[in-house]
């Protein structure tokens, strides 16, 4: 099979295998063997986590980066286009490079079935090994164990924060979830976990593994001052560093984690102290509280389980406590809608539900149901789409009041394209 667009391959691949979401590592792996067999690879590090994992890559790439490092990252879903989920010193690659990494996939596929993500997460290491790069930077899709990122043996693994999300495939419990994520441990190995409460699973696994482990607050820490922070880890320290430009309290840990993967792996590809100050002030991350200015601000953010929506309570209370929130909102139907709605209650001040063009999203009928559960107060449905619900929430915001789009990635892709299209901030 061969198409001449990247768009004719991506439908082609969407029809291809029966199952959106297939775990497990063999089909995937054996067309890896047979593409890449000597397993080729840069440097790497492999970050998995329930929240988290974006900022982390987006620390690495960024320190890397400010070094001097040729640094590929691969990360899902993407918001606007494809090509951001595979990246070369921070910028996606071109529609060609990644065609000719399918053509090459599908010529020594022979048979096996293969999903949407297991071609793009093989695009992805078949161009890295390729391009001559100092270290790749894989962040899972979903769970660690048996994504298809964990095809490759990492030089260091993080995870990240562990809460509820994905409980078809992973289990309804933090510590079945974390055992999970904590597959992508390997032996001899730093596994870097920053969760200030790590399932047991995960250190159980860790030591399962005879992996290297570092916990968060026992063997690195990270302490804030005034108006920097300092990091430490046994025989290394950093201080006056930059606050991290992604913003939050969590984004500390994202950091600390990130620091300590360069410091652990610095006798292969040093990073400077001057180079992890220029990435926590240059880092950026699309979709987490990202702010579009003006007299009724824009908030874009993708949280769409628990634990991501209370550092989105967190940073709302802390930069624009006391304004008035219109929230625009949709959610995938298999996420906790309930549990979602009942932390954001307590900011938001009304509701409009935007229904996305998604088999997996919840439909309006089905909100409506949750929504009569819900501490949530005022309401608006009947809307087409997103620039529908968008159009009526700035219709009934001030100046000074809050307009916040979340909840999905889907929702934040169809705001973007219609800013792109519409300029929908004048």
């Amino acid at each position: 099979m061969h198409f001449d667009s990247l768009p004719g391959w991506l439908r082609w691949q969407e029809s291809l295998h029966p199952l959106a979401i297939d775990l497990g590592l063999e089909r995937v792996a054996a067309v890896y063997d047979a593409l890449n067999p000597k397993h080729l690879k840069p440097l790497t590090i492999t970050v998995a986590g329930t929240n988290g994992k974006g900022s982390c890559v987006a620390y690495l790439e960024a320190f890397y980066k400010a070094q001097g490092y040729r640094v590929g990252a691969y990360t899902s879903p993407h918001i606007l286009r494809y090509n951001e989920r595979i990246k070369i010193n921070g910028e996606p690659v071109a529609d060609g490079l990644i065609c000719a990494a399918f053509t090459r996939i599908e010529a020594v596929r022979d048979g096996h079935s293969l999903s949407y993500f297991e071609f793009g997460t093989l695009a992805a290491l078949d161009i890295f090994w390729r391009s001559g790069l100092d270290i790749q930077i894989l962040e899972v899709g979903l769970g660690g164990r048996l994504d298809a990122v964990n095809i490759v043996d990492p030089d260091a693994a993080i995870v990240t924060s562990i809460g509820i999300d994905h409980v078809y495939w992973l289990g309804d419990t933090r510590e079945s979830i974390g055992r999970e994520k904590a597959g992508i441990f390997r032996t001899d190995t730093p596994a870097i976990v920053s969760d200030l409460d790590p399932p047991a699973s995960v250190i159980a696994t860790a030591q399962e593994r005879d992996a290297l482990l570092y916990c968060l607050n026992q063997q690195f820490y990270y302490r804030k001052q005034a108006q920097h922070w300092d990091w430490h880890a046994e025989d290394r320290q950093l201080n006056g560093l930059p606050e991290p430009a992604l913003q939050g309290e969590h984004q500390y840990r994202n950091a600390s984690a990130a620091i300590l993967a360069t410091q652990l792996l610095s006798e292969r590809l040093p990073v400077s102290a001057d180079a992890i100050c220029e990435g926590l002030t240059h880092v950026r991350l699309a979709g987490r509280f990202q702010q579009i200015p003006g007299d009724i601000p824009i908030i874009l953010d993708v949280g769409h389980n628990p634990e991501a929506v209370k550092t989105l309570v967190d940073y709302l209370h802390d930069n624009y406590n006391g304004r008035t929130v219109h929230a625009v909102f949709s959610m995938m139907k298999d996420k906790d809608i309930a549990g979602v709605l009942a932390i954001m209650a307590p900011v938001v001040h009304a509701w409009y539900f935007a229904p996305l063009a998604n088999h997996r999203a919840i439909t309006e009928a089905a909100m409506r149901e949750i929504f009569l559960q819900s501490p949530a107060s005022k309401v608006s449905f009947g809307h087409t789409g997103f620039k529908d619900a968008f159009a009526a929430a700035k219709s009934q915001a001030h100046p000074n009041d809050v307009l916040l789009v979340f909840g999905s990635f889907f929702l934040v892709s169809d705001c973007l394209h219609e800013f792109e299209k519409s300029e929908l901030t004048t």
